[in-house]
């Protein structure tokens, strides 16, 4: 399947050349595929905040390269350039607050920057690390595609009626995708008669950009709205809902984009089957619970305005960008790792002793 997969590989967001950062500007997707290049650490840490790139997997990685770009910039400039990096390392983490990947990818080059500041040239080790950190989740994916598949296949038979929120794709990844990515693996396997794809209010990631990625593998795909998804479980036949997650707690708790949690309810009530597709780097053990988990809110604009034209009401707004899924409502977190069904605290750990598949 692994073969299958790279050979049906047609979407790219990020790319890494003569130390710049390239990144497909997803704002301004489907009407146009515009490249953007980066040459700072406060360029690529506004790209995240202002979601020229989205996507857990995808932040922690360009935050990865944002390193590097810092490294060299406070190099260059010379004094006590390691003091001076910190500014960069909190201007990266402060970009999008909730998302586990990202602190879990500055942890990493953290760690590698202190086994190898004291070297002449340090930068071309961090470059390696940055693009060794791109690849792996890129592997993770194709690992978990595969666990993904294998999971839906012993639980039911085809055809499968999916339904996905967000976009998980290869847009919000290394490549491939993580929930995304099981569903193409599903459907490469003629497991998919169709999947129901949420919109995903306010920036619309699922019509805009999971719709984009479906159409340009030719797979069977309908948008709905978000508020449609318990009608369509109920009334279409849905056998899995599949997610992505931003950060997983120690005891099984999902944060996602927000509308997953509402999603699970539904699942359960409807008995549709709950998947959540994440790296195990977004797997955050010292957090116990989702109740620990910092949510990131937006601006109210997200919500009044449309394609920056005023609609709404000019009222408060609350504007939340995850919820928290609690553990009982899932029968399963996939991770390059391994799969772990109706997840608790103990099959958490359990899975973290573990080495990866791939």
């Amino acid at each position: 399947m692994r073969d299958r997969l790279l050979a049906a590989e047609k979407v790219k967001a990020i790319e890494w050349r003569d130390s710049t950062l390239y990144l497909l500007d997803q704002r301004k997707l489907p009407r146009e595929q515009a490249w953007v290049a980066y040459d700072s650490v406060a360029g690529v840490a506004e790209a995240i905040r202002s979601m020229v790139v989205r996507g857990a997997p995808a932040i922690g990685i360009c935050a990865a390269y944002g390193v590097v770009l810092a490294v060299g910039a406070r190099l260059a400039a010379g004094g006590d350039w390691l003091a001076a990096l910190e500014e960069d390392f909190n201007l990266l983490a402060d970009s999008r607050p909730t998302g586990g990947h990202l602190h879990w990818t500055l942890n990493r080059m953290r760690e590698r920057l202190e086994r190898v500041k004291d070297q002449a040239s340090p930068l071309a080790a961090l470059e390696t690390e940055a693009l060794a950190i791109h690849e792996s989740d890129r592997e993770a994916n194709l690992t978990m595609a595969q666990l993904g598949v294998e999971l839906i296949r012993r639980h039911q038979g085809n055809p499968q009626v999916l339904l996905t929120h967000c976009n998980t794709g290869a847009l919000g990844s290394g490549g491939f995708g993580t929930a995304l990515g099981v569903i193409r693996a599903a459907w490469l396997e003629g497991m998919v008669e169709r999947v129901y794809v949420d919109e995903t209010r306010p920036w619309l990631q699922g019509s805009r950009l999971t719709a984009w990625e479906l159409a340009q593998e030719g797979m069977a795909c309908i948008v709905n709205t978000d508020s449609a998804a318990a009608h369509i479980m109920k009334t279409k036949g849905v056998t899995w809902v599949v997610v992505g997650a931003d950060r997983i707690c120690a005891n099984g708790d999902v944060t996602s984009k927000v509308g997953t949690y509402q999603l699970a309810v539904n699942a359960m009530h409807h008995g549709v089957r709950f998947m959540v597709v994440a790296s195990s780097s977004s797997i955050d053990m010292t957090l116990l619970s989702g109740e620990d988990v910092l949510l990131e809110e937006r601006e109210g604009a997200e919500l009044l305005d449309v394609g920056g034209q005023p609609l709404g009401a000019l009222v408060e707004v609350f504007n939340p960008v995850f919820d928290v899924t609690p553990a009982d409502l899932i029968d399963a977190i996939v991770t390059e790792k391994g799969v772990v069904e109706r997840p608790d605290a103990a099959k958490m750990a359990q899975l973290m002793c573990r080495k990866r598949l791939h």
